[in-house]
C-alpha cells in the first residue's frame, strides 16, 4: 500500500497535458495502484496521476459512496470521451484544490473509451456522477483543473475561499514542525 502526497494547486504538474501510456508494465500497474491507495485514504472518488505528481494518461475513479455498497472501481489508462451529449449541474470538489466546492455545467452522459490493465479497449456508457467523474478525471490529465469549468466571478470567488484555505493548511504544517521540535 503507497499512499501518495496529492499535489495541491497551483503546482504547474496540474496544469500539464499528460503522456499516453504506451506500455503497461510493472510501473504502470504501481501507478495504478498507488492512484487507487491514495484515492481511498484521502477519500475521493477519483484521483488522475498528475495529482500525485506523475504525467502519465492514467487516472482512476469509484463513485460508491460508504462502506456498504460494493466498490466499482474503474482503472483508465489513456481514457477518452468519444461521444457526450446532455447536460447536467452537478457541486464539484477536487483533491488538489481542497474544501472548495462549485457547481459545474457539464455533459450528463459521456461515452468513455480507455485501456484496463490489461491493455484491452473498454467502454462505459455513463450519466451523472459517474460521467462528472470520469469527465472531471480526464480534465486533469489534459491539464485542465475544474476552475476553468467556471464563470469568472465564481473562480475569483473559488480562488479567494482556497487562499484562505492554503493559509490554513500552511499554519498547521507550521505548528506540527513546531511540536515535531519539541
Amino acid at each position: 500500500m503507497a499512499i501518495k502526497k496529492i499535489v495541491l494547486f497551483p503546482d504547474e504538474v496540474l496544469t500539464t497535458p499528460t503522456q499516453p501510456v504506451e506500455k503497461i508494465n510493472d510501473e504502470i500497474k504501481q501507478l495504478v495502484q498507488d492512484l487507487i491507495d491514495t484515492m481511498y485514504d484521502a477519500p475521493g472518488i477519483g484521483l488522475a496521476a498528475p495529482q500525485i505528481g506523475v504525467l502519465k494518461r492514467v487516472a482512476v475513479v469509484d463513485i460508491s459512496r460508504d462502506e456498504d455498497e460494493p466498490p466499482e472501481l474503474v482503472v483508465m489508462i489513456n481514457p477518452e470521451i468519444v461521444a457526450s451529449s446532455g447536460e447536467i449541474l452537478w457541486e464539484e470538489g477536487c483533491l488538489s484544490f481542497p474544501k472548495v466546492y462549485a457547481k459545474i455545467t457539464r455533459p450528463g452522459q459521456v461515452i468513455m473509451r480507455a485501456l484496463d490493465l490489461e491493455g484491452e479497449t473498454f467502454e462505459i456508457d455513463a450519466e451523472e456522477l459517474l460521467a462528472v467523474a470520469l469527465q472531471h478525471e480526464i480534465d486533469h490529465l489534459d491539464g485542465i483543473m475544474f476552475l476553468e469549468h467556471m464563470s469568472p466571478l465564481k473562480k475569483r470567488r473559488s480562488l479567494k475561499k482556497y487562499k484562505k484555505v492554503l493559509e490554513d493548511l500552511q499554519a498547521q504544517d507550521n505548528e506540527n514542525e513546531e511540536q515535531d521540535i519539541e
